[in-house]
């Protein structure tokens, strides 16, 4: 019997419910990781994954609420739209003005965002040292947002955003003005540019010890494409590149980066360690991270 066979066994009128919300959705690992925690822990969850966007987000919400799942995840695009059929927002959702995890206390629907905790947390596991440093960060989106808020608060010195310069502009816009006001009191200095301003990227990923991919550009189907453009001469040894995009597991700019002598870490850690807060809020209990990453990526 395989070890997710036992999970299925033990299925039965008792089991709590957990979901993900999210489209597409077929490339998603989460529900793999989270039954496997829940077997290795013996606990009689099952966690299933739903295709739902934005037109659809409301009601499947409410279907959650009405089913009496323990909580369910959210992921693109869903993020931020979804905060106002909430009831309450943990301090992390509120930073962020994105969720990616809710839990059900009693019929309340409270938000959290474990994003920007689990990507920090896989820099530490790295070896990645932060303090003090200078991070250069694309994106302003559901996933970008929680890391420049956490990276904010993790010790790093500056922060350089740069994000299209289109309808979504104003995200990118508040998130710096968030960390230079709200957030002052850690000392981190946000800058903002175009990310079409080839320049002025260049100079300032040259200044900086990391090089955040925050968007989906580099998942499949655009698994071609990626945020730099290797003849810039952006990357360079010693620079650590980060990806958020784990499908596939080393995406365009990864493959450039390790060219060029970069330090490279896809978005598989992020995604196990965000999971792993989740787990815990779903569950009460620690997931098991080392068997899982034994399991499912080793």
């Amino acid at each position: 019997m395989t070890i997710f066979q036992k999970n299925l066994e033990k299925i039965n009128g008792k089991t709590k419910l957990v979901g993900l919300l999210a489209t597409p959705i077929g490339h998603s690992l989460s529900p793999r990781m989270h039954n496997l925690g829940y077997t290795l822990k013996g606990l009689n969850y099952a966690y299933l994954a739903f295709e739902v966007g934005n037109e659809t987000l409301e009601k499947a919400v409410e279907g959650m609420r009405a089913l009496d799942a323990a909580g369910f995840n959210v992921s693109m695009p869903n993020k931020m739209e979804i905060i106002q059929y909430l009831d309450e927002l943990d301090v992390s959702a509120k930073y962020t003005g994105a969720v990616n995890t809710v839990v059900n206390k009693d019929g309340r629907l409270i938000g959290y965002n474990s994003d920007g905790k689990g990507y920090v947390k896989n820099l530490e596991v790295h070896g990645v040292e932060l303090n003090n440093k200078k991070v250069t960060l694309v994106g302003s989106g559901g996933a970008a947002t929680p890391i420049a808020m956490e990276l904010a608060q993790s010790g790093i010195s500056e922060i350089s955003i740069f994000a299209r310069k289109d309808k979504f502009f104003h995200q990118a816009e508040k998130n710096v003005d968030k960390i230079n006001n709200e957030m002052k009191d850690y000392g981190v200095r946000a800058n903002i540019f175009s990310l079409e301003d080839k320049k002025t990227f260049q100079r300032e990923v040259a200044e900086s010890a990391v090089l955040a991919n925050g968007t989906s550009l580099g998942m499949k189907p655009f698994d071609h494409l990626s945020i730099v453009d290797d003849h810039l001469g952006v990357l360079r040894e010693g620079l650590v590149v980060t990806d958020v995009v784990y499908n596939p597991h080393k995406t365009k700019l990864l493959k450039l980066a390790e060219e060029a002598g970069s330090t490279v870490i896809n978005g598989l850690g992020m995604m196990l360690w965000q999971g792993a807060i989740a787990f815990k809020l779903f569950t009460g209990e620690d997931m098991p991270i080392e068997e899982i990453k034994k399991i499912m990526f080793d």
